[in-house]
């Protein structure tokens, strides 16, 4: 591809650093999609013949045929997928594979490729987050009524239920896809025909290339066409913050597995056991999902400090956005549907975090509400009564249900039999029914919203 210009080919080193085909390869299908669409494009303005449109355009279905049988051959001389991809055409059509090109560059032609990949793998995220969004709601439904432990810095809280609990990762997950519909809908510009970064002089019709690969309209200026990775990052940065939920859930599932909680057992399909410990039940599935979330932010930071100090339009460290993204979403999409099979097979052990959930005086915060409600005692002094009943409570090892009334009215005289009401953890769980709390009907209604709202995306 030099020779006009330089009287020397490449040198090791420089063939080497060059070549990004063990990569881009992955590009082959949008390559010869964008491809066959410009050539269509040059065809029907008349830039090219009808006759020589149709070769290349048949030629492109051969190379395609072949690369989809054995795969996409690897010459390093050929630097990249796009002269992989003509560099084959010419063999099998002759000269007249040497007009694809016109009108178009590889700076063009990449951005478009990438694009058109990266609008993909934003379709698999959003489909990956509908079936674990609905694993989440599913099980939620299960357990509207569930009773466990809420923590705050790990320590016990205040009863919630399970459904509560797991419809909280369905909020996050669900701002997740926000953000992946976003990307998609910034991302739907069309860079084919910008060139190399100055438009061209042929009379092209970009509306229609920009047409027939799905895109709303075509890009608006040529110099930010081809030198903008804005819709890479916007793929990294959505799949980093949904990756530190998916990691937030997997650590969930990692401490509810554990002996010491008790609360759950993961499927066996998603775990393993010891070369050693014949006992032991790693998740690691639910391990690995938490390490990749490191991964995949190391990626969005990777492209980001390619693309901070490059000035318009295209230069070659722009070669290396691929790499981090195509890592990226390979974990993302394993992360996703690794976790969508712990939610939707994993056991849950209502009977350990009912008991969880009576430990620890998880009602005191009942208590002191009761005091404020019935005996019209300030918040500050009822936080204080109700810290002296759990002091005796410890000292006596029991719960603040089990103290006797008699006790109670020692620390202070205006409680009565009336307070056991507010004590237990049912109570308590019900008692929280403002909008978006853990009591069971509250949870219910979320979970049929939350179902309304998978059908209306599902239909469109």
């Amino acid at each position: 591809m030099w020779g006009g210009r330089f009287a020397e080919g490449p040198s090791a080193i420089m063939r080497e650093i060059n070549a990004s085909i063990p990569f881009d390869k992955a590009l082959w299908r949008e390559d010869i999609r964008a491809s066959k669409a410009h050539v269509a494009m040059l065809g029907a303005q008349g830039i090219v013949s009808t006759q020589d449109a149709a070769t290349i355009t048949e030629g492109l279905d051969q190379v395609a045929a072949e690369y989809e049988r054995d795969g996409v051959p690897e010459d390093w001389d050929l630097e990249d997928i796009h002269m992989t991809v003509e560099a084959r055409l010419t063999e099998l059509v002759g000269p007249v594979a040497g007009r694809l090109h016109t009108a178009r560059s590889r700076n063009d032609q990449v951005a478009t490729d990438f694009r058109l990949w990266v609008r993909t793998a934003n379709a698999r995220a959003l489909a990956g987050l509908s079936a674990l969004r609905s694993a989440l709601v599913a099980r939620a439904g299960e357990h509207a009524e569930t009773i466990m432990p809420g923590f705050t810095h790990l320590q016990t809280a205040q009863p919630v239920t399970l459904g509560h609990h797991l419809m909280a990762y369905y909020e996050m997950l669900s701002r997740d896809a926000g953000r992946f519909l976003a990307a998609q809908d910034r991302l739907n510009e069309c860079p084919l025909g910008s060139a190399a970064l100055a438009g061209t002089g042929f009379p092209i019709d970009r509306n229609s290339t920009a047409k027939a690969l799905g895109f709303r309209e075509p890009t608006r200026n040529s110099l930010d066409a081809v030198s903008d990775r804005d819709f890479a990052l916007d793929y990294l940065m959505a799949a980093s913050q949904c990756s530190l939920h998916l990691s937030r859930l997997a650590e969930e599932l990692i401490l509810w597995a554990s002996q010491p909680f008790g609360f759950a057992s993961l499927p066996d399909s998603l775990s393993t056991g010891s070369s050693i410990m014949p006992q032991k039940r790693n998740p690691d599935a639910a391990e690995l999902v938490r390490g990749h979330a490191g991964r995949i932010v190391g990626a969005a930071t990777s492209l980001m400090i390619t693309m901070k100090g490059l000035p318009l339009a295209y230069s070659k460290d722009m070669q290396d956005d691929k790499p981090p993204v195509f890592e990226a979403a390979s974990l993302f999409d394993l992360s996703l549907a690794a976790m969508t099979g712990m939610i939707a097979e994993t056991t849950f052990k209502v009977d350990r975090m009912r008991a969880a959930a009576q430990a620890g005086h998880a009602t005191a915060t009942d208590l002191a509400d009761w005091l404020v409600r019935e005996g019209d005692i300030p918040f500050r002094e009822a936080h204080h009564i109700t810290g002296e009943a759990v002091k005796l409570a410890d000292t006596k090892g029991c719960s603040l249900e089990e103290l006797a009334l008699a006790d109670l009215k020692a620390i202070d005289a205006r409680i009565d039999e009336r307070v056991y009401s507010a004590l237990s953890i049912d109570a308590s769980v019900a008692s929280r029914a403002s909008y978006g709390g853990t009591a069971p009907d509250q949870v219910k209604q979320r979970v049929a919203e939350a179902i309304a709202r998978l059908n209306s995306e599902a239909e469109g």
